[in-house]
């Protein structure tokens, strides 16, 4: 029988594996800037990591599947991540930063997926609780960005390797304290076919396609946003106080999104998400030295991340059976590297020779065609009554 639902251990997992993308997201380029890298550079360094989401999530999916160990994958993946990215203290030449950027990826990126595989087999039919657990990954991420933005205010950015070391630490230290638990089957998924019958179902393949675009979008604001704001006059403490607004929207969206998905269909999400992302880019590219427009564009956030990522969440768990869950989160995590590294590419290469406005208009561009492809070949019927619980059953084994 399976036990009560482990909240804390699971939010603390989470917790931590956002912090570090706290501490990556708007400082990581900073830290190559103050390497002293040019921003074609500082573009292709982040995107490597991106890129990785590309190749690394597929391989540990299929292997998480195969082998149903998607626990000892977490836990080793953590691990690792640890002692690869610990190798930058050895050299900050561009070649060997590239290398660290491509080791530690592959393996950081093997765990997100398979634990939201674990997080949504406790949860059973409480799925629509998984908003109440990743809000924790969010309230790590403000954490992080708050704390660092008021450190390297104080400090120099030498220091940075070593607070992701410690955050590092942490997703390795929580990822030992996870219970394990089994995907449920789905009487509805029983005899659904394997993973590329499930993928061809209506919408599915339309749906990785725009995960792909919304995270294109994305780009230059995980790129080059601190480093555009510093160039408008703001102090690098404001900035992770930025930061963290964007995430505190997030976090009440994440509160918000059980009722809204009992009332909206995941289509009308959807299409709102992108087209909220195409308005917050170009107030960004535009506007940011307006103060309240900022403000605006920051708490925008908790469209173009919060409600898009737990409807897409959602979406491939109902997509895919018990068996393919792995491939299904794998696959999100793989269209999101790939169009994560598009955008950081383009807006590194752009950044400097059309400007952040047209940076920005090119991911206006991007999250739009996303809202018009969701909204032509997305069945409504397939949307509906995500919140709802499936008959499950799961099996469950403490690790």
């Amino acid at each position: 029988m399976a036990s009560t639902l482990p909240y804390w251990r699971l939010s603390s997992f989470y917790f931590f594996y956002f912090a570090l993308l706290g501490a990556t997201a708007p400082f990581l380029a900073l830290y190559f800037h103050h390497l002293g890298f040019a921003p074609a550079r500082i573009g292709e360094l982040v995107a490597i990591p991106m890129l990785m989401r590309c190749v690394a999530p597929n391989l540990w999916g299929w292997i998480g599947d195969r082998s149903g160990k998607r626990l000892a994958i977490v836990r080793f993946g953590a691990a690792t991540t640890l002692l690869c990215f610990s190798l930058i203290f050895i050299s900050k030449s561009y070649a060997w930063l590239a290398l660290i950027m491509a080791l530690h990826a592959f393996f950081w990126h093997a765990v997100l997926p398979q634990f939201e595989v674990i997080t949504l087999a406790h949860l059973r039919e409480q799925a629509a609780r998984y908003s109440q657990i990743r809000l924790w990954g969010s309230i790590g991420f403000i954490v992080c960005v708050a704390v660092l933005g008021k450190l390297f205010e104080w400090l120099s950015l030498d220091i940075y390797p070593w607070a992701l070391i410690a955050i590092m630490a942490g997703i390795v230290v929580s990822s030992r304290w996870v219970p394990n638990a089994q995907p449920y089957v789905r009487e509805s998924q029983v005899d659904a076919g394997g993973f590329l019958t499930q993928l061809r179902q209506p919408g599915v393949l339309a749906f990785y396609l725009c995960v792909g675009l919304m995270q294109l979008s994305h780009g230059p604001y995980y790129t080059f946003l601190t480093l555009h704001l510093e160039a408008l006059g703001y102090a690098r403490g404001f900035i992770g106080q930025l930061w963290a607004l964007g995430v505190v929207a997030e976090v009440l969206m994440f509160l918000l999104m059980v009722r809204i998905l009992q009332r909206f269909s995941l289509r009308q999400v959807l299409m709102a998400s992108f087209l909220l992302a195409a308005l917050r880019w170009l107030l960004l590219g535009n506007f940011a030295e307006h103060l309240p427009v900022l403000v605006l564009a920051q708490v925008l956030h908790a469209a173009t991340f919060g409600s898009f990522h737990a409807a897409a969440i959602h979406f491939v768990q109902r997509s895919f059976g018990a068996n393919q869950q792995g491939q299904g989160q794998a696959l999100y995590a793989a269209l999101a590297g790939i169009g994560g590294a598009f955008g950081a590419l383009y807006s590194g290469y752009s950044w400097t020779t059309l400007g952040p406005a047209a940076t920005f208009a090119i991911a206006s561009i991007a999250a739009t065609a996303a809202a018009v492809i969701i909204g032509m070949r997305l069945p409504s019927d397939n949307a509906r009554n995500l919140a709802l619980p499936p008959h499950t059953a799961i099996n469950e084994e403490r690790a």
